[in-house]
């Protein structure tokens, strides 16, 4: 692990955290464990640029016990680093969320999708939420250009929010790769990653030679098994192929905390963050999650008011904004008290389990911030 991160070690005490709702915490994921929920986790709670505890749960793999250096799956948690990427170029002029995807991309105008914006697709509006890649794209950006300008509209962009699982960010990553010249998966190091100060603990695309950290994911016998192969792992696919460890994603919060700075470092503006958590599409219900409001901002999502919500806790203040990873994981920050937290496993577990175990993870670090 690197010598240097960029969140100061300190202690939960010291930041003003309730002992008893940690220690709650502590032992419903040791239980989990125990009971075969899933093999490994991890968790990192951070304040004020500071680091108030990182834990690690558990098993990586068959034989081989998680530890602080283990990489996690980040699944859908990765859609925010993809997004980050955009915003570094929208800051720098190059991109604008009101450009055309086609603007870009011209023969993405093809099938009637000329006119679906950059904002569109972030906020997960843009029409197409079953679009896919082959797999033959992971290691040819070229053909996955080409399959992504061939995505076919399910219906009319803006007239429905419904998550887009892959096909959105797909779509962001060639734009970043049109708008750039370079691989997505660079830029997402280059310009968010490495300065954020995490390159030895956050990878879209694992090297070869750090793949031995990652822990295999699993899933039920009722599930698809899971893809641990390392032509996965390198692919670091932009709607969920992230790895990285718990403090990582605390870290990459905490910078959003702080208005795009961590440290001495500045990523993004202040007004940069206040936009992209905003929130886009109040309590419009989202068709893929059980017609829950998701408050899409662009890249996470916030809490609002509603009494329903997926991963961020129901005690979280209606401003929390985060993203999840598939039945695994939830990363989120809580503008009025300073928290980032990140919560990562390496099992699917399906629903109505894994959000219910989600809200209560949660809400014991919701109730333990004085």
């Amino acid at each position: 692990m690197p010598s240097v991160f960029p969140l100061s070690e300190s202690s939960p005490s010291e930041l003003h955290f309730a002992e008893k709702p940690l220690a709650d915490l502590d032992r419903l994921i040791r239980r989990h464990i125990e009971e075969d929920r899933y093999p490994g986790a991890q968790i990192a709670l951070a304040r004020h640029g500071q680091l108030a505890l990182f834990r690690t749960y558990g098993m990586a793999r068959t034989g081989a016990h998680a530890g602080p250096d283990t990489l996690f799956l980040l699944f859908s948690q990765t859609k925010v680093l993809t997004t980050a990427a955009a915003w570094s170029l929208v800051e720098d002029g190059t991109l604008s969320f009101s450009d055309r995807v086609a603007d870009h991309l011209p023969e993405f105008a093809a099938h009637g999708k000329g006119e679906i914006t950059l904002f569109q697709v972030a906020t997960h509006q843009a029409g197409y939420p079953s679009a896919d890649v082959t797999r033959e794209t992971w290691a040819d950006h070229a053909l996955m250009r080409r399959e992504v300008c061939d995505f076919k509209p399910e219906w009319p962009a803006g007239s429905r929010l419904h998550y887009h699982g892959r096909s959105a960010h797909l779509t962001l990553a060639m734009v970043i790769e049109a708008a750039t010249g370079r691989d997505y998966r660079e830029v997402i190091r280059e310009r968010v990653i490495g300065p954020l100060g995490v390159g030895d603990e956050l990878y879209v695309g694992v090297p070869p030679d750090e793949q031995h950290r990652c822990a295999d994911t699993l899933a039920s016998d009722s599930e698809p098994p899971r893809d641990n192969s390392a032509e996965m792992r390198a692919a670091g696919l932009p709607s969920g192929g992230g790895f990285g460890t718990a403090r990582a994603m605390a870290a990459f919060y905490q910078m959003m905390l702080h208005g795009g700075k961590l440290g001495a470092v500045r990523l993004f503006s202040h007004r940069m963050i206040e936009f992209v958590t905003r929130d886009f599409t109040g309590d419009r219900p989202d068709e893929a999650m059980a017609m829950i409001p998701m408050h899409r901002g662009i890249g996470p999502h916030s809490r609002g008011t509603g009494p329903r919500i997926r991963g961020l806790g129901a005690l979280a203040h209606p401003g929390t904004f985060g993203h999840g990873g598939a039945g695994t994981s939830y990363s989120w920050a809580d503008p009025l008290s300073g928290v980032s937290f990140s919560y990562l496993t390496n099992f699917v577990q399906p629903d109505p389990w894994h959000s219910a175990r989600l809200d209560r993870i949660s809400n014991l670090v919701h109730a333990a911030i004085e």
